[in-house]
């Protein structure tokens, strides 16, 4: 089967490697579209993500969707379309009963952190548990069902933004996981989002995914102590200033975009004399599965995919990810 591998640094290649078997309680699937995330373009362009290094030849993707190709079980029939929770848990601690995502000792499809590396799906073939296979409802599409790990993340900060985000709120940068995150607040019907990027046509993709009001960064002066819950989905500092300056009093203020490894200059005064909760969120435990059904009801959050472009292609592929003007989100077709 072909695979696509980093070796390195701006070293990616589509290998040709053995189709991997299925043991017990797994099955293999047939990979159809594999999402681009920001870690995928980390590896790629760094060769690192974070401080996880690559150290073998390394097959990024966590985002996808498939068909089943063979079930040693028989519980799942051949054909049958998927899309995967990517995570393992680890080891149970207690006071995280509701999130298993925290626990130490678990892995992520696509990811360096351990190794040998958690391979990812961008290949041909991939072999996964049973117990993160989610079925897809009639009416969603393949390609529409790459979406639902990135949109379980956005689901995920709305998770822990509060039971409700209020309505009116602000999502800074509209990158795919910020688009992701608006076309979600639509769909459960918040009153007043609004958005600010730097990018103008990230701003009309924000706009056509129901965003009511957008601030174009450096041109638009953005309202301060206005919104109750701001959404940050850059991990830029600036972004990071901004938000706690437009947060409401007694706001909340999640950070859902990666923030560098590194020490950052933030104005973070207003938080004290706002009274602001400053919330971090880290990818999803159960949201996924309200993705699935969400991608099912609302056909029209598919347009946060603007290129989709074969295996062959997926040096194209990181380079057109990297361009936030031309793209939202790009998927590999396998």
């Amino acid at each position: 089967m072909k695979g696509l591998f980093i070796h390195g640094a701006e070293d990616m290649r589509l290998d040709d490697v053995a189709v991997p078997a299925p043991g017990e309680g797994e099955v293999l699937l047939r990979v159809r579209y594999v999402g681009i995330c920001g870690s995928d373009l980390h590896y790629y362009f760094h060769g690192k993500n974070g401080e996880n290094l690559v150290r073998e030849p390394f097959a990024p993707g966590h985002e996808f969707s498939a068909t089943v190709e063979s079930d040693p079980s028989g519980e799942w029939a051949r054909g049958t379309p998927v899309t995967v929770h990517p995570a393992r848990y680890g080891r149970p601690v207690a006071g995280l009963d509701d999130r298993p995502h925290l626990w130490p000792g678990g892995d992520y499809l696509g990811s360096a952190a351990d190794f040998p590396h958690r391979q990812g799906a961008a290949a041909e073939y991939v072999v996964v548990g049973k117990p993160m296979l989610r079925r897809l409802p009639d009416g969603l599409s393949l390609r529409d069902a790459a979406l639902a790990e990135p949109l379980g993340v956005a689901l995920h900060a709305l998770t822990v933004a509060g039971e409700h985000p209020g309505d009116q709120v602000l999502v800074l940068g509209a990158g795919p996981v910020g688009l992701l995150t608006v076309a979600a607040l639509a769909a459960r019907g918040v009153g007043h989002v609004a958005v600010g990027d730097v990018q103008e046509a990230a701003l009309d993709r924000a706009r056509a995914l129901g965003a009511h009001e957008t601030f174009l960064i450096g041109r638009d002066d953005v309202p301060a102590a206005e919104y109750p819950v701001v959404f940050e989905c850059s991990g830029a500092p600036a972004s990071l200033t901004q938000a706690v300056t437009s947060a409401a009093r007694a706001g909340v203020v999640v950070q859902v975009g990666m923030l560098a490894d590194a020490a950052i200059g933030v104005n973070l005064a207003p938080l004290v004399s706002k009274e602001l909760q400053l919330r971090g969120t880290f990818r999803f435990s159960t949201e996924i599965d309200e993705a699935v059904e969400m991608l099912a009801a609302h056909p029209a959050i598919a347009g946060v995919v603007t290129h989709v472009l074969p295996a062959a292609d997926a040096v194209e592929a990181f380079a057109t990810a990297t361009d936030s003007a031309a793209s939202g989100k790009v998927l590999i077709e396998f």
